[in-house]
């Protein structure tokens, strides 16, 4: 063979065995692609489900939501019964008392219906048929979740709607107070509260010498019941002012119409009613079974607001004694709700008037916002994560300080 034609054939080989022995190269962009969508369309998931909120987040939120639920079945459980009992039978009746109340919160045809699950789930686990009942079951519940979840909807829509009439039952900005200046902040327990408070000039403008109305009340109860007692008083408290009616004349007018619908007393009202001259800086109260607000003087020291009577609606002759303070450039004065002192963390401690007070003398010298920001603040930082069972509502009403 001529040594020419034996190289070329030699590299021909090599080559072809090159070629043969390396895999065809696979683009990897279509893999790419697809993986980076579905991790796309996955964050774009979880973003939807969860809000954007992270882990420990959800999980706070969970846990308050188990607490409140506990809470709420286990209100329907006698646990001095459960007491009772030898410390092994005890957490038998405890879930079968839990079953029972969140059986019976149930309509009968959906009673019926998860019943009805649960022995198709009792029937699966045992059967060595073929045909399983799990999908049945799964069905059932999943119906049954969709049927109360329909109902929770529609009843937080009309919720919502109930909460934004009520907002406009009070004021969304306080009034300009010669020499004074006022914040409030109220968080209603569910979507609306039976607390109240106001702020208004009843007859005539500071600069007329009209004084300010001041007004925080708790109507006995929760949701939608108190709150339309809320309203009721709100709407009978504007009339009787704008009329000019003394604070004497005021509350006992209250009263009375409190009394005539209280149902016996039952749906009573706490407030304090407050009148203030700005010329003389001359505060006027009455206290009707309220929580005393606190005055407290720029120098520390601090003083009860709880001359008065006994609540709204209870007594229609009831006697109510008023009483005035002078307040001084400096002087704060907090209004609140027993929700306040009420406030209870994960392990069911209140928060009380001892941590409330101290909060209170540790005020500093800022303006009425940031007066209310502070005491919330503390609040806030005690209760943690945790759903309350009161509507939690604070007024500061602060003296300035001449300039």
């Amino acid at each position: 063979m001529i040594p020419n034609q034996a190289t070329s054939t030699a590299k021909k080989n090599d080559l072809y065995s090159l070629l043969m022995s390396t895999p065809p190269a696979v683009s990897s962009a279509p893999s790419t692609r697809t993986r980076e969508h579905f991790s796309t369309r996955l964050r774009n998931f979880w973003q939807r489900v969860s809000e954007g909120r992270q882990i420990d987040d959800l999980w706070s939120q969970f846990a308050a939501d188990a607490r409140a639920s506990y809470g709420f079945y286990g209100s329907d459980v006698d646990w001095d019964e459960i007491k009772k009992l030898p410390r092994w039978r005890r957490p038998f009746h405890v879930a079968k008392q839990f079953f029972w109340a969140l059986l019976l919160k149930l309509t009968p045809a959906r009673r019926v219906l998860l019943l009805a699950a649960l022995v198709m789930l009792v029937l699966s686990s045992g059967s060595k048929q073929d045909f399983k009942f799990e999908s049945l079951a799964a069905v059932a519940l999943l119906l049954l979740l969709s049927l109360e979840l329909a109902d929770k909807v529609t009843m937080k829509r009309d919720l919502e709607i109930a909460r934004e009439i009520q907002t406009w039952l009070v004021p969304s900005a306080p009034p300009d107070v010669p020499g004074a200046e006022i914040a409030f902040a109220s968080r209603p327990q569910n979507s609306v509260a039976g607390d109240y408070y106001d702020a208004f000039f009843a007859t005539a403008g500071a600069a007329d010498g009209g004084k300010l109305t001041l007004v925080i009340a708790d109507v006995a109860g929760k949701s939608i019941p108190a709150a339309l007692l809320m309203a009721t008083l709100q709407a009978s408290l504007r009339t009787i002012a704008g009329e000019g009616a003394s604070l004497a004349d005021l509350v006992m007018r209250l009263n009375r119409y409190a009394c005539a619908h209280s149902l016996d007393g039952r749906r009573f009202t706490t407030a304090v009613l407050a009148e203030y001259e700005p010329a003389a800086r001359r505060l006027s109260y009455v206290n009707a079974g309220h929580n005393a607000p606190i005055l407290r003087r720029a120098n520390g020291d601090m003083e009860k607001l709880d001359i008065g009577g006994v609540p709204l609606g209870i007594q229609s002759a009831a006697a109510y004694e008023t009483s005035a303070k002078d307040l001084r450039p400096g002087d704060a004065l907090i209004f609140f709700t027993d929700g306040v002192v009420e406030a209870f963390d994960e392990s069911g401690q209140e928060f009380g008037d001892a941590r409330w007070l101290g909060a209170i003398r540790e005020l500093p010298e800022v303006s009425a916002q940031g007066s209310l920001q502070f005491l919330m603040t503390r609040v806030d930082a005690f209760v943690g994560a945790t759903r309350q069972s009161d509507d939690i509502t604070c007024m500061i009403f602060r003296a300035k300080r001449s300039t």
